[in-house]
């Protein structure tokens, strides 16, 4: 496999957030309760316990998927969804949804009076995305999420305009190394969202004067490398959140998921909300 590749594959890795982490040997389960281990065996795992309820009812919502929940912890989506202020009825888009964890809140968020753009590029279909992004958008609860399989220098159709909100969740760093024509990109996304339209942008903390040199070997980015990007094209900075910061992190780690190990979701991420003026 070539260096590309191998490059490709471990952000991909990155952008389906399907793998778990994985149980410590040394602490095998305990047996079901009234359930005997089976002679000169190893007892049956025990059920996964449930998760605690966060208060928000889209979180907590009992038909979300085991493999979202375990996602969960890292991602904080009670916090995430309050921070963007997404409501009922409101247009969204998701840049590179891959599967569907934060487009699938998004609808869940919207509403059947809403609407979400999932977008992606066909690498990322033709490499991981395809089948669960399917079975996603088969769900009941995603009816109102419209599939866009388009590239990222043009991300969204015609119809996708006068939209609330926009959302490039842990990926901004995966556009730099993709060689995505980001200033083309961030005039589209400008033009698309209506005026007071927000654009939402989480990614890695790369180290204190890293700028863009970490995207494909740590898939990390300096805030500021985006915030030059973005505003070149018309946004305003309006906040910024907190919510996934873990000050601990050193920065020099690869957030990949098949190097970041027991690390994953204990990266330090910041989190920017950018505003097209004139509401």
């Amino acid at each position: 496999m070539s260096r590309l590749s191998l490059v490709v594959a471990a952000a991909l890795l990155a952008l389906a957030g399907c793998k778990q982490k994985e149980a410590d040997p040394a602490a095998p389960p305990a047996p079901v309760s009234g359930t005997a281990a089976p002679a000169g065996g190893t007892a049956p795992p025990a059920p996964t316990p449930a998760p605690a309820p966060t208060g928000n009812p889209i979180v907590d919502a009992a038909d979300r998927s085991p493999d979202d929940r375990a996602l969960d912890e890292g991602r904080k989506p009670a916090e995430f969804l309050a921070f963007t202020g997404v409501g009922p009825g409101m247009k969204v888009a998701e840049l590179m949804a891959g599967g569907g964890y934060t487009s699938e809140l998004l609808a869940r968020a919207v509403g059947p009076s809403g609407k979400v753009y999932g977008q992606n590029p066909k690498v990322i279909l033709e490499k991981f995305a395809e089948k669960p992004w399917a079975a996603r958008l088969a769900k009941p609860v995603n009816a109102g999420v419209v599939r866009v399989d388009r590239e990222l220098d043009d991300p969204l159709p015609p119809e996708a305009k006068d939209l609330d909100l926009i959302v490039a969740n842990l990926v901004y760093h995966d556009f730099v190394w993709m060689n995505v024509d980001r200033a083309r990109m961030n005039q589209a996304l400008f033009a698309a969202l209506k005026p007071g339209g927000r654009l939402y942008i989480a990614d890695h903390h790369a180290a204190a004067g890293a700028g863009v040199t970490a995207v494909q070997t740590l898939h990390r980015i300096e805030p500021a490398a985006i915030r030059q990007e973005v505003e070149a094209a018309g946004f305003v900075l309006a906040k910024e959140g907190d919510f996934l910061r873990h000050p601990d992190d050193t920065r020099d780690w690869s957030t990949s998921p098949g190097a970041a190990g027991e690390k994953r979701g204990h990266s330090d991420r910041f989190v920017l909300l950018f505003e097209k003026p004139g509401a």
